[in-house]
């Protein structure tokens, strides 16, 4: 009897809890604005500016993950009101098939920033953010020549092209980036500067699973057994941390290269030792104080991006 009495106690007590975390979580959800035309997104956010509110804001082009909600919980930690946008700019895809391809979730999407406690989420159709087209052209100079900008024509330019629009629609004190993208944090920057925004560019580390893999919404078209495979990218670049002081830049990099494509089913892009301030790719250690490698691997027809820091044993 007295098992059975424990029990049901034990029962109680569980069903309590899970009643009290699903009404949290759709009150959360129920208290997001949810807008999707750049006149209501001005207007929410201008009548809490007015109120002298902070804002944060975190650009996604969903299929959102832990590491998106990361920026998400440091937004909340730095502002008095965080907004987020969910859309898959078309400007920065210069391969159609990767825009084809990209995940679109928008119903788990909204659930997500409603439970992280997002204030106004921004979900416009491409005719919204571009009613005409962008024919901008960003000098953004050396920063966005290299690596992805090299591999990628034109996406830089594209993402300039829609984070500046963002920017200036939303008018945030802050706004957050998650160091995966590590090149597109600099030309970001870069076009801040260019524009005159008076905006705080945040950097955030990258999230990874248990495994090491960096978060990323590409990482839902990987196979399992691709997805066995990925965490060894991490991997190679953790363990190249370990030698590089008794080892030359291009032995480093010609060591990673060769780690990573040992794998039947990878293929390098590039591997890239580059100045953290520039993106310029470096020779010798003693140029930069921070040095930062950046890799980019196709496995199957998946394309994964990861890097790692060196100077910062």
């Amino acid at each position: 009897a007295e098992k059975s009495l424990f029990f049901d106690i034990a029962l109680l007590i569980t069903d309590l809890l899970l009643n009290f975390a699903f009404r949290k979580a759709k009150l959360c959800y129920l208290t997001m604005k949810i807008v999707r035309t750049v006149n209501e997104l001005k207007s929410a956010v201008g009548a809490l500016k007015a109120e002298g509110r902070s804002v944060g804001f975190v650009p996604t082009m969903g299929a959102l993950h832990d590491g998106h909600i990361s920026l998400i919980n440091r937004a909340r930690a730095d502002n008095d009101i965080v907004v987020a946008s969910v859309f898959v700019n078309p400007t920065q895809f210069n391969n159609p098939d990767d825009l084809r391809t990209y995940p679109r979730t928008e119903e788990a999407d909204c659930a997500r920033l409603g439970d992280a406690g997002v204030d106004i989420a921004f979900l416009p159709s491409v005719e919204e953010m571009y009613p005409e087209p962008d024919t901008r052209v960003f000098k953004l100079g050396p920063v966005a020549e290299v690596m992805e900008g090299a591999m990628r024509p034109g996406h830089f330019n594209g993402v300039a092209q829609v984070v500046s629009r963002l920017f200036a629609m939303v008018g945030p004190d802050r706004a957050y980036f998650g160091e995966k993208d590590f090149q597109q944090i600099a030309v970001i920057r870069r076009m801040v500067e260019l524009e005159g925004f008076d905006i705080d560019i945040v950097a955030c580390p990258i999230k990874r699973e248990a495994d090491g893999l960096a978060l990323s919404s590409r990482n839902v078209r990987l196979t399992p057994h691709q997805r066995d495979i990925a965490p060894n990218i991490h991997r190679i670049l953790e363990e190249s941390r370990d030698y590089y002081l008794v080892l030359s830049v291009d032995e480093v990099r010609r060591k990673v290269i060769d780690a990573v494509n040992a794998y039947p089913e990878m293929e390098v892009e590039y591997y890239d030792i580059v100045n953290a301030d520039d993106m310029q790719p470096i020779n010798e250690w003693s140029q930069c104080a921070d040095a930062v490698g950046c890799i980019t691997v196709y496995l199957g027809d998946v394309r994964l991006i990861d890097n790692i820091k060196y100077n910062q044993l």
